[in-house]
């Protein structure tokens, strides 16, 4: 099913108020051409002029994903966006947790809420904003890019979603939990920052580090330059952009 809204709050909490109502078929898509409460990671919001980008959301009932690896989950959307990205060109990466940058740019943001049952992994909302064709951004927020700005070109919106909607669900589909290590090994390669020493801060502390690997849950570990090894879950620690 693919819905297509004029305005919404959010996609994810029209999916919500929707699944509470109804059954709804997994891969199910909901699309607005405006949010007027657009969310992201850590609260924000995410900014987008009406008609000029994608502003989705689409759920899924990972039950063959273990509650334990819900992280994989976020690897896998960012890893089938990456998929397309790529053809545009070089300098995409994934900022941890699932952001996609281009460069030092945020190009996509990401907010997947997860619904558990003890061991079971029943219900992701996943909710993706990608910058394609806005050329003006008028928020604070400090870096925002999109596809036009990167290539010079007007990117067809609705080609671009069903390549990523295919490319995401090859990925979910083929998630095996023997293959972990496969899929962390994708996912370091394309890790934004995944080179080199960089500052990082978290509520009390500025310091550098480099990326270590992510654990199977998700935590980010770090090692300081005088060689301190740190472990982070999300929203514990932050990149200095």
């Amino acid at each position: 099913m693919l819905l297509q809204l004029e305005e919404t709050d959010s996609t994810n909490n029209y999916l919500k108020q929707l699944l509470s109502k109804q059954e709804i078929e997994e891969c199910s898509v909901v699309i607005a051409e405006k949010q007027t409460s657009g969310r992201g990671q850590r609260g924000n919001s995410w900014e987008s002029e009406p008609g000029k980008n994608l502003t989705f959301s689409i759920v899924l009932y990972p039950h063959h994903i273990p509650a334990s690896r819900q992280f994989a989950l976020s690897q896998i959307i960012s890893l089938g966006i990456i998929d397309i990205l790529q053809k545009f060109g070089p300098g995409f990466s994934i900022k941890w947790p699932n952001d996609i940058y281009w460069n030092e740019k945020k190009l996509v943001g990401i907010l997947i809420e997860n619904e558990l049952t003890g061991h079971t992994f029943n219900t992701a909302i996943v909710g993706i904003g990608i910058n394609v064709n806005q050329e003006l951004f008028l928020s604070t927020a400090p870096n925002p890019i999109s596809l036009k700005q990167i290539t010079g070109k007007d990117i067809d919106r609705y080609t671009l979603l069903s390549d990523i909607l295919n490319a995401i669900m090859k990925r979910y589909y083929h998630y095996e939990e023997n293959n972990d290590k496969t899929l962390n090994d994708s996912y370091m390669k394309f890790l934004f920052r995944n080179n080199g020493t960089y500052f990082f801060k978290t509520e009390n502390e500025l310091f550098k580090a480099s990326i270590k690997g992510i654990e199977n849950d998700g935590h980010l570990i770090l090692e300081t330059e005088n060689g301190e090894e740190r472990k982070y879950a999300f929203k514990e620690v932050s990149y200095v952009l």
